[in-house]
C-alpha cells in the first residue's frame, strides 16, 4: 500500500479513537456487562445476515446516519442508502459471502458508544456470464456503535483495511 495511503488510513483511525476517548471520558459509566452482550450480539448479527446473503438484516444492524471508511483509502460512504448502493451495487454480477470470521480483541466504550476492534476473514464466491471465481481476503476494523433508543446498539462507523484479494481454486 502506498506511503500516503497508509499516512491517511492511520489519520482516520486516530480521529476516530480519538473521538471514542473523548466520549467515554466524558461519562463515568462504563460499558455494563449486559450492553457488551449486546454490541457483541449486533457484531454476531451482522456477520451472520451476510452469510445468509440477507442484505435488509446487514443493512438493520446499523443507524441511519452511518459511515463506512473503506479499505485501501476509499471515499466514505454516507448514510444507508449510499451503503446499499455501494455493497449491493446494481449489476450483472452476483456476489455471495460463504465464509466470514471475525475476532475480537477488544469491545469497550460507555453507556452511549462502544467500539470493537479485531480482525477477520472473509471468503465470497462471484458469479457472471464468464463464469465463478472464489476470492478470500483478510482484514483489520472498527466498529463504532451508538445506544439507540429503547435500550439497542446500532453501527455508526465502520473502518477497515483489508490485505489483497487472493484468488482461490
Amino acid at each position: 500500500m502506498p506511503l500516503v495511503l497508509c499516512r491517511s488510513l492511520f489519520s482516520s483511525l486516530a480521529i476516530c479513537l480519538i473521538l471514542v476517548g473523548t466520549t467515554c471520558s466524558q461519562n463515568d459509566k462504563s460499558l455494563s456487562a449486559n450492553d457488551s452482550l449486546a454490541v457483541r450480539a449486533v457484531l454476531e448479527r451482522y456477520r451472520t445476515t451476510w452469510l445468509a446473503n440477507d442484505e435488509n438484516g446487514v443493512l438493520s444492524t446499523f443507524t441511519k446516519d452511518a459511515v463506512l471508511m473503506p479499505a485501501h483509502a476509499g471515499p466514505p460512504v454516507e448514510g444507508l442508502a449510499e451503503i446499499k448502493k455501494y455493497w449491493w451495487p446494481k449489476s450483472a454480477t452476483k456476489t455471495t459471502i460463504t465464509r466470514f470470521i471475525q475476532k475480537f480483541d477488544e469491545v469497550s466504550g460507555n453507556e452511549r458508544l462502544a467500539y470493537a476492534r479485531g480482525t477477520s476473514d472473509v471468503e465470497w464466491r462471484s458469479e457472471d456470464s464468464g463464469g465463478t471465481q472464489n476470492w478470500q481476503s483478510g482484514s483489520s476494523f472498527l466498529f463504532l456503535l451508538k445506544h439507540q433508543a429503547g435500550g439497542t446498539w446500532r453501527i455508526s462507523h465502520l473502518i477497515w483495511d483489508a490485505g489483497e484479494n487472493k484468488r482461490l481454486k
